[in-house]
């Protein structure tokens, strides 16, 4: 268990220092309603990384997945597919990146933000999780490292539930600087905010070229072995 939680720590960490969701939660969190939205949302994140990896915990469970306790080839190749995408959507990222970050831009979604009902909100921490395409790749190349191992289904489980915690960390600062930072909280959080969304594209091109070139090479370690 040991070996999988060293292989998808990285991948978890990757995902928790995501700019875009922690964006999101900040600006949920200055809305009306935000000690209840940010719970919310946190919730529907840690679901939407929850489901995604089970999924592909039940694809590549240890019977079908691994043979003699080594990852089948179809695991190896789609590290490679993943890897790819990662090392060519970061090289694109950087290459569009602002040349001067103070000209940095939000995507228009975030905002309607402060318009949404709790249980938009709730859907939308589910889709930044599940269905973003920055995160949801690291979050399948996640599943496909602990369903591949050959452990038994506790281990999987705990794996699967550690790569969660760590991935929501990048959230849960947001949400406790919120709850328990008092009257500093909110220059806190915009300095935050501020702060990822001038560095946004850059963070997440160098991140998604380096985790990209790890999952390259696990891909080909598979295939060659």
């Amino acid at each position: 268990m040991g070996k999988v939680l060293g292989d998808v720590l990285g991948l978890a960490a990757g995902v928790a220092v995501s700019p875009l969701p922690i964006i999101a939660v900040i600006l949920v969190l200055a809305t009306p309603r935000g000690r209840l939205n940010g719970v919310l949302f946190t919730v529907g994140w840690i679901l939407g990384l929850a489901a995604l990896g089970a999924v592909m915990l039940a694809i590549a469970s240890p019977a079908r997945a691994s043979a003699h306790n080594h990852p089948a080839t179809w695991v190896g190749a789609l590290k490679l597919a993943i890897g790819l995408f990662l090392v060519v959507f970061g090289a694109l990222q950087w290459h569009r990146r602002p040349k001067d970050p103070s000209q940095a831009r939000l995507p228009k979604w975030m905002s309607a933000i402060d318009r949404l009902t709790p249980v938009k909100v709730f859907a939308l921490g589910l889709a930044l999780a599940a269905l973003n395409a920055k995160n949801a790749p690291l979050t399948i190349a996640a599943g496909a490292a602990i369903g591949s191992a050959g452990l038994p289904l506790g281990q999987q489980i705990a794996s699967l539930a550690v790569f969660v915690v760590i991935a929501t960390l990048g959230l849960l600062a947001p949400l406790g600087v919120f709850l328990l930072g008092g009257a500093r909280a909110k220059a806190t959080l915009g300095n935050w905010k501020d702060w990822a969304a001038r560095h946004n594209v850059a963070v997440m091109a160098v991140l998604f070229f380096v985790l990209g070139l790890k999952l390259l090479g696990d891909g080909i370690g598979v295939l060659v072995s």
